[in-house]
């Protein structure tokens, strides 16, 4: 999509296969699966396929019918379907296009026994509830669970499990240790790690990783940046300053004037707004960098535009390019930092750039 208005965002397909070398680098004795749900968590599936289908060993998604259109297109890797199947639907499309599929209640997997004919052996990631407590089979669900797969003549099973505080200090040593308890004298293949685990914690990474959000050069960490990390920044959203107001000590800039100026200041405005998905709650202070310098956002955030403090930069007027996030022409501004700002994660910011915005892809 073209238009004539200055915002833009460019995805880098270099940094996300950097990103997922990064990943194998730090597993390297298991394969990965390149996680591409919410449409590559904003960056594009297709785009993201693309810069991985070369070296990733796998891909994860959510909806079947995504899978299916992977396998259309020549994705021959393993695809993982990580909420399992829905309907028998699902099922036909789980043997037909040999798909792997994660099971987390009796439920799916009924579904699954049901569908009946099984010509070749069906994928499965077993999934089971160490403390998360969203999607998993417990120590009581879990014989069930192993009794009714038996009745599939031909089933290759991984084991799984999802980390709820990898990232944090209580870390995982009490889900590994609920998990290793589960799986008894299990040796199948087993998958764990998620981002953070890959990263902080080896002795999970298992046969198979999940790397999702570090694959788009955010940091799973709130205390250690993604350039500590080795990580690129996948997707930058820049625009253009496209006015310019000179302030007099005590006015006031935005709706509900919720900034004063505390001195004579330059502000710019700039053509980016809560409708192109930059977070309307973000405070004034978050970063953002004009003309390769680093300054402020000041005010409230509108549907359309915002202001950032110009008053260091004279240099800066209409037409002078601005980093929202990301690496651009005017400098680099971290996600992860304007995200903290918000009082949110890099994740939603991605994953809410607005369809109006035009995507382009391209290295800084």
């Amino acid at each position: 999509m073209k238009t004539s208005r200055p915002i833009r965002a460019l995805i880098s397909p270099a940094a996300m296969l950097h990103n997922y070398r990064l990943a194998k680098r730090h597993a390297p004795n298991a394969r990965a699966w390149a996680v591409i749900k919410a449409n590559a968590y904003g960056h594009g599936q297709w785009r993201a396929v693309e810069a991985l289908r070369g070296e990733a060993d796998g891909f994860a998604v959510l909806e079947c019918e995504n899978a299916v259109a992977l396998r259309e297109a020549g994705v021959t890797q393993p695809i993982l379907l990580l909420e399992g199947i829905f309907s028998a639907r699902d099922v036909r499309a789980v043997v037909e296009y040999r798909l792997t599929t994660v099971i987390h209640c009796l439920e799916q997997l009924e579904l699954l026994v049901r569908g009946g004919r099984f010509d070749a052996p069906v994928a499965v990631c077993l999934k089971l509830n160490t403390g998360m407590n969203r999607l998993g089979f417990t120590a009581l669900t879990l014989p069930k669970a192993w009794e009714t797969l038996r009745q599939i003549p031909q089933v290759d099973v991984t084991l799984m499990t999802h980390f709820a505080e990898a990232d944090g200090e209580r870390g995982i040593d009490g889900q590994l240790e609920r998990f290793q308890t589960m799986a008894g004298d299990w040796n199948g293949s087993v998958s764990l790690a998620n981002s953070a685990a890959i990263l902080r914690h080896p002795q999970a990474h298992g046969d198979w990783v999940r790397p999702g959000i570090m694959l788009y050069g955010s940091s799973p960490f709130a205390e250690q940046s993604a350039a500590e990390l080795g990580l690129q920044p996948a997707m930058t959203l820049e625009s253009r300053i496209i006015g310019v107001q000179e302030l007099v000590t005590g006015d006031r800039v935005g709706y509900g004037g919720t900034f004063s100026a505390e001195r004579p200041m330059r502000i710019g405005v700039v053509a980016c707004g809560y409708a192109d998905g930059y977070p309307r709650h973000a405070p004034s202070g978050t970063p953002i960098a004009v003309m390769g310098q680093r300054t402020r956002t000041v005010g409230r955030v509108s549907m359309d535009m915002l202001a950032c403090d110009l008053s260091a930069i004279p240099e800066a007027g209409i037409g002078s390019p601005v980093t929202l996030w990301g690496r651009g022409i005017a400098g680099e501004v971290p996600a992860d930092e304007v995200a903290a700002a918000a009082g949110t994660i890099a994740y939603e910011l991605f994953c809410a750039l607005a369809p109006r915005v035009p995507v382009e892809i391209g290295e800084i």
